[in-house]
């Protein structure tokens, strides 16, 4: 009896995956190898789209320990491209060894597999494994390679458009994620599009902004709607809207912003005066400074466009809700520059609060979410590629967190964020202001503030006690935990020690690449060059997941909830903002508000990004199988356990609340940046 392998490999079911090419197999062991095999049934279509096939291979003697799987595919007719899942081998013995794969081999290629054991690279002690793992690395440094798009941003793929990119990290059909597609689409959707042909021109009134404006009952952007002129609405979104990264303690009020006892006494509920309030700690500030000096967008000769950057002080009231006190609109004291207050007219302060909420959503498009969300996720993303061999037990933890962010990106830089993309049509920062606002917001991104717990400690504000219903912090402390304590036990199966990780190469040249290449070296942002710890390890990790996943979620799924009442958020201001109180009226709010058809894109815009994909994969659902051990399989079955706690803790909270808070719910949270 001649020894007989059995081989099941097993197709992807995403669109295009099957192939009618020629496949071969070579089974390598530590023996000997198999004969190149074509692995083919008559009269039957092989390897069909979700398809699982099994093949003989029958060799002359035993193979001794398979140690690779070689497969090679070669054109049949036209190319046709082909995604392998896995191959799994049954041995004559009747031992199975699975040989993860999770890759297109595109044209005529092949690929050489290892089992699905996570290895750290000094432990591969056979010449065999060590070639295999170079070999991989050297592929992956020439296919991902860095580019700085933009100087001083954070470098990202060296790829002009997304059909330029490796196929592996390709949306699986480009045709879903067409930002002019789908932008155009929600405009049609949304059924505004007979006011695009009035682009220019103004609303008449604030209730005029109901005609672009889709009521869905009992919803927080019905609720916004209704009550956005109201303060504790303002301040409520400081904790819980879409930005809630902006609010500090103020312990000492800056000079440049000289609001006296006098201005807000009225406003102060404890019957102390200003500076006692300030020392009892209930008075919070968000300065907009990193506003000033960005050019507005002016790519449209027929609409000029501003720009502010307002500093607002908050006050907690004995109700411990957080409540606008003062608004100055530029960074500089003095006549022209008056600090607006509740107590001033009707319209005066209203239009005070637009200003600042319009800058709060520059801030939020461009620094919360694309730079320090996208663009940090892409940083990580190529430089796990370049680095991290797929044996890595790091790669696999972290492959399912970078799934289509470099797609995502490459695609708003060519369609989004370029110059004379769409970001330009309804942008106050449009045509290059978003660009100065990244380089500078860069200046200031740390490592530790992408730690979420260190963020507000360094604001002050992460004490519960202190500042209640800050649920954003709250959700968020808990996924980040969640998530810790799911890193922390897979590190644990791999790692005995600090001198494990000294001594793995790879996980020491990713952080490297991370900081030297992806943030440029910026000595400020002491991203670590090396890892001594395991529990530095742990952290960085956590870095890498809750930023791709959590805080992504938290900062991207709320735009349309707080952002699609445009005078609650105006993407651009058509009027320079007062300079004297006493001289605004509705008229001038109107004429100061985006047009028409800006109001258009923008609601199209923030409807589309707060869609989630029709097969989203959510934090803590790991289909593909890159790990194969059992322990694993444990910490990710715990991991799931405390999220569906987590999930089903803030949905009884959130019960019967007008304004509920759900985006750090595990099951709305995608494992990656993918939208």
């Amino acid at each position: 009896m001649m020894p007989c392998y059995t081989v099941t490999v097993s197709t992807g079911s995403q669109w295009f995956a099957g192939t009618d090419d020629y496949i071969y197999i070579t089974l390598v062991g530590s023996e000997r190898c198999s004969e190149r095999t074509l692995l083919d049934k008559p009269l039957y279509n092989d390897f069909e789209r979700g398809a699982v096939d099994s093949y003989d291979v029958t060799v002359g003697e035993d193979l001794g320990e398979i140690e690779l799987v070689k497969i090679e595919k070669r054109k049949y007719w036209v190319q046709d491209d082909w995604y392998c899942r896995c191959i799994t081998v049954k041995t004559p013995s009747g031992d199975y060894v699975d040989f993860p794969c999770f890759r297109w081999l595109v044209g005529d290629s092949e690929v050489v597999l290892r089992d699905g054991r996570a290895r750290l690279p000094q432990h591969d002690k056979t010449r065999l494994a060590k070639q295999h793992r170079n070999k991989e690395l050297d592929t992956r440094r020439k296919t991902y390679r860095w580019r700085e798009w933009q100087p001083g941003f954070p470098m990202s793929i060296d790829a002009n458009k997304h059909k330029d990119l490796p196929r592996d990290i390709q949306f699986d059909s480009e045709k879903g994620v067409d930002f002019v597609l789908n932008y155009s689409k929600a405009i049609e959707n949304l059924c505004v599009n007979q006011f695009m042909h009035m682009f220019q021109s103004s609303w008449s009134d604030f209730a005029d902004f109901e005609r672009i404006f889709v009521r869905i009952k009992n919803t927080i952007s019905e609720y916004v709607m209704e009550h956005w002129q109201e303060d504790f609405m303002f301040g409520y979104q400081y904790l819980n809207g879409c930005n809630p990264v902006m609010i500090q303690k103020c312990t000492k009020l800056p000079h440049k912003f000289p609001v006296s006892h006098e201005m807000v006494a009225d406003c102060l509920e404890r019957n102390l005066t200003l500076e006692q309030e300030i020392e009892a700690g209930n008075v919070y500030i968000a300065d907009y400074e990193i506003m000033d000096d960005i050019s507005p967008n002016s790519t449209d000769p027929c609409t000029v466009q501003y720009l502010a950057s307002p500093i607002c002080l908050l006050y907690k009231n004995i109700q411990n809700k957080i409540l606008p006190l003062a608004i100055q609109l530029g960074q500089t004291a003095g006549k022209d520059n008056p600090i607006f207050l509740p107590s001033d007219g009707q319209y005066d302060w209203m239009l005070a609060k637009i200003w600042v909420r319009s800058s709060d959503f520059h801030i939020h498009q461009t620094i919360t979410h694309l730079l320090r969300t996208h663009l940090i996720s892409e940083v990580f993303g190529v430089a796990m590629f370049r680095q991290l061999s797929s044996v890595h037990p790091v790669y696999k933890l972290l492959i399912p967190h970078v799934r289509f962010t470099i797609a995502i990106n490459t695609k708003a830089r060519e369609q989004l964020i370029c110059e004379c993309g769409i970001f330009d049509k309804a942008n106050g920062t449009g045509g290059g202001g978003h660009v100065e606002l990244i380089q500078k917001a860069m200046k200031s991104l740390t490592f530790k503030s992408l730690c979420f717990p260190e963020y507000f400690k360094a604001r002050g504000t992460d004490n519960p006690d202190e500042l209640p219903y800050y649920f954003y912090r709250d959700d968020g402390i808990r996924v980040w935990e969640a998530t810790r304590s799911f890193v922390s036990d897979v590190v644990s199966i791999y790692y005995t020690s600090d001198e494990t990780l000294q001594d793995d190469e790879e996980i020491q040249a990713f952080v490297k690449d991370v900081c030297s290449f992806g943030m440029q070296d910026l000595d400020h942002c002491e991203f670590p060059k090396l890892l001594k710890t395991l529990e530095e390890l742990v952290e960085y990790l956590t870095v890498v997941i809750f930023t791709a996943s959590a805080q992504h979620a938290a900062v991207n799924f709320g735009q349309y909830d707080w952002c699609s009442w445009i005078p609650n958020s105006p993407s651009t201001m058509r009027r320079p903002h007062p300079t004297k109180k006493g001289v605004v009226d509705v008229k001038f709010i109107i004429e100061s508000l985006p047009d028409r058809g800006r109001s258009c894109w923008h609601l199209g815009a923030v409807w589309a990004l707060s869609q989630f994909q029709e097969n989203e994969l959510y934090l803590g659902m790991y289909p593909d199988e890159h790990f194969i051990e059992k322990p694993v399989k444990q910490a990710m079955e715990q991991f799931r356990k405390k999220l569906a706690e987590i999930t089903s803790d803030i949905k009884i909270r959130n019960e019967g609340k007008k304004l509920p808070y759900y985006y750090f719910s595990p099951d709305m949270i995608p494992n990656s940046v993918a939208v």
